[in-house]
């Protein structure tokens, strides 16, 4: 059984909520359900939970806000409100679980089943030293990106990233120590998160971080050398933003 909490200052939204997981989730047993972040604080901490089924936007003190003060976060953390373009990007930089409300039955579903499957990794506690840090930074200044891969997660600097290149509904990651790493996330999913000031998007096929730009190669396009030795194309069409990136 996966122990739940529930946080959220809409009584209506606990209730919906309740009700879906009861209903659709037996795995799960919910063990309190709050209506402000001071009573949640109190039960996590107290009832150590599996899981916390945590909304962002509440008065007094935000989900953010309260996460910062637990003492207890070894749990699986579920976010049930994304609408915040920030708060999205942040959440989805620690690849942490979110759901839009109204909740769709089968999102929380999946949602459930990946926080059982992540219990026995033992991932959430980095992943929350992520969400923690990156928000801790300057807006949109992310430190650090939790990966997906086959096995698990894999933590990454972010300014060890040199470049991503797509291949179909998988990315390519290069990494500054030689390394690469291959997800099932397609490279928009990337470019939606990475902050602008660091990554450019040149190509169908590739974001670069501009600070391992070693040479331009001028041409229709284009193509940018790196400083691993990748000799990337440009598209036309995003030469000039490009350039403008790097400084010409």
């Amino acid at each position: 059984m996966l122990r739940a909490v529930l946080v959220d200052d809409q009584e209506s939204n606990l209730s919906s909520l309740s009700g879906k997981l009861l209903r659709n989730c037996p795995q799960v047993e919910i063990i309190a359900s709050c209506e402000n972040a001071e009573k949640a604080i109190d039960a996590i901490d107290s009832l150590k939970p599996d899981v916390v089924f945590l909304d962002i936007e509440m008065p007094v003190m935000n989900g953010f806000s309260m996460l910062q003060k637990l003492t207890y976060q070894k749990f699986e953390l579920i976010f049930t409100t994304a609408y915040d373009h920030y708060a999205l990007k942040a959440i989805r930089f620690s690849a942490l679980d979110y759901l839009i409300k109204p909740i769709e039955i089968d999102e929380l579903k999946l949602a459930v089943n990946r926080a059982e499957a992540k219990r026995i990794q033992k991932s959430s506690t980095t992943q929350m030293e992520i969400l923690l840090g990156n928000l801790a930074s300057r807006k949109n200044s992310y430190q650090r990106i939790a990966i997906p891969t086959t096995t698990g997660l894999q933590f990454v600097n972010i300014n060890d990233i040199i470049y991503f290149e797509a291949s179909s509904n998988y990315t390519h990651i290069f990494l500054s120590d030689n390394k690469k790493h291959t997800i099932s996330r397609t490279l928009k999913d990337f470019e939606d998160i990475l902050p602008e000031e660091t990554f450019i998007r040149i190509h169908n096929s590739y974001i670069i971080n501009k600070n391992f730009a070693d040479k331009y190669i001028r041409g229709e396009g284009g193509q940018v050398v790196l400083s691993n030795g990748a000799v990337l194309d440009v598209a036309k069409r995003k030469k000039t933003d490009f350039l403008k990136a790097i400084g010409f």
